[in-house]
């Protein structure tokens, strides 16, 4: 078997409720903020949940011909500019991005949902107007690979484009997916990750209709609260996070700076039921293990867990016995937060923004708190899950899990980058 060849981040962005600067972004996460607000992007008087977390202090800026940005459905604007910012990050601007073989570069940024507001709009012209007067756009605009699509003609890169699309497993599948591609040798630099825009009046409805939101809306900056026996449900959010993956050799010879490296990651799918895990938490566990082994990285050592925890009675005790079946009394000094907790559950976008999160944290040696658990389940007690504050931590390795609709697992490692 050959051997794979080594992933590394370069660069990183998101587009979430605490804007567009990654570092404002962490910070935010640090202090404890909350970044769920009032929908105010449709009247929702009638709907029983009335707070997200909405995306603020979005531009797209020069990232993005204004007419097409006009037109396009507002997931899309999030890759375009989420993409081209990580690839600020990672250093590739101007002369240095021209000097990069674009044949060798690929995207991958998945949507669970993809083009809803565009779909939503169609349907309401559809059936209020008349089929004439549906854009021409409607179709390349809904659909969930047109994000990367655009992304790619803008910067001229020939290699693999395709999205993947498993409800709120789809950024970490993109991100496994996308390292696949660079350990195997079909290119040398990935722009992969998830961007989601559910914030419209037919998104919100099917998950009020489903029941799966809280309802606190007088209470709304603590109602993502993972873990809490008093738990109603997760809080919609949106969004993207975007990495830029690359080959180790690769970047090293450019000067690139090395953010975090790429240990491991894994796919796997429940078989079970069509919204609810597991309730042993097997696929959780058998996820990991997989994962870990991918990276030949021992359970040992992996000491931070960024957890999928969406607030949901069923889901957030699934994923804890999944992670004790692995870990077993590791759980005890192992760090552990929800990043949901704050920014909401982003969904096709969690796994990205998660996975930034996770290498804030290897990165500034400081582990964001979680902010909204008061009454702790029985089964997280032992857990070393962070306070309401910030802490000092040195991350050695940490994985991020996302979970989705239709039993799909993914987990990513990442680990400070060692030279």
């Amino acid at each position: 078997m050959t051997k794979k060849r080594r992933v590394v981040v370069t660069g990183m962005s998101v587009v979430s409720c605490f804007g567009t600067d990654v570092d404002k972004f962490y910070q935010s996460l640090l202090e404890g903020k909350s970044g769920i607000t009032p929908i105010t992007q449709f009247p929702c008087e009638e709907y029983s949940t009335r707070f997200a977390g909405g995306v603020q202090d979005f531009e797209v800026g020069d990232y993005m011909d204004k007419k097409q940005a006009r037109r396009v459905d507002p997931f899309i604007r999030y890759t375009m500019v989420a993409g081209k910012k990580a690839l600020e990050d990672a250093g590739l601007t101007g002369e240095a991005l021209e000097k990069l073989e674009k044949s060798r570069c690929g995207v991958l940024i998945g949507s669970g949902m993809g083009g809803m507001s565009v779909f939503f709009d169609g349907n309401k012209t559809l059936l209020e107007k008349s089929f004439k007067r549906i854009t021409p756009f409607f179709v390349p605009f809904i659909i969930t690979n047109m994000g990367g699509g655009l992304l790619a003609i803008d910067l001229g890169f020939t290699g693999p484009n395709y999205s993947i699309s498993t409800a709120c497993a789809t950024a970490n599948y993109s991100i496994v997916s996308a390292a696949q591609h660079i350990e195997r040798g079909d290119t040398d630099l990935m722009i992969c990750g998830g961007a989601e825009a559910p914030i419209n009046p037919i998104g919100v409805a099917g998950f009020v209709v489903m029941k799966a939101l809280s309802e606190r809306n007088e209470e709304m900056d603590t109602a993502s609260r993972p873990w809490d026996k008093t738990r109603d449900g997760f809080v919609i959010g949106e969004g993207a996070g975007v990495l830029v993956l690359e080959e180790y050799e690769h970047a090293k010879k450019r000067g690139a700076t090395i953010l975090a490296e790429y240990l491991g990651g894994a796919v796997s799918t429940d078989a079970y039921h069509i919204t609810s895990p597991r309730e042993d938490g097997a696929g959780v566990a058998s996820c990991i293990e997989t994962a870990l082994k991918d990276g030949n990285v021992s359970k040992e050592r992996v000491n931070y867990i960024n957890a999928h925890a969406t607030s949901t009675s069923v889901g957030d005790l699934c994923e804890i016995r999944g992670i004790r079946t692995v870990f077993g009394d590791q759980v005890k000094k192992m760090k552990m937060n929800a990043t949901k907790s704050m920014t909401g559950h982003c969904l096709g976008a969690a796994g990205g923004v998660e996975a930034v999160a996770t290498i804030k944290a290897i990165n500034t040696g400081k582990l964001h708190p979680n902010p909204n658990l008061k009454d702790p389940e029985d089964e997280v007690k032992d857990f070393d899950i962070v306070g309401d504050k910030a802490e000092d931590f040195e991350v050695d390795a940490a994985i991020s899990n996302s979970f989705g609709f239709g039993g799909h697992n993914s987990v990513v490692v990442f680990g400070k980058y060692a030279g």
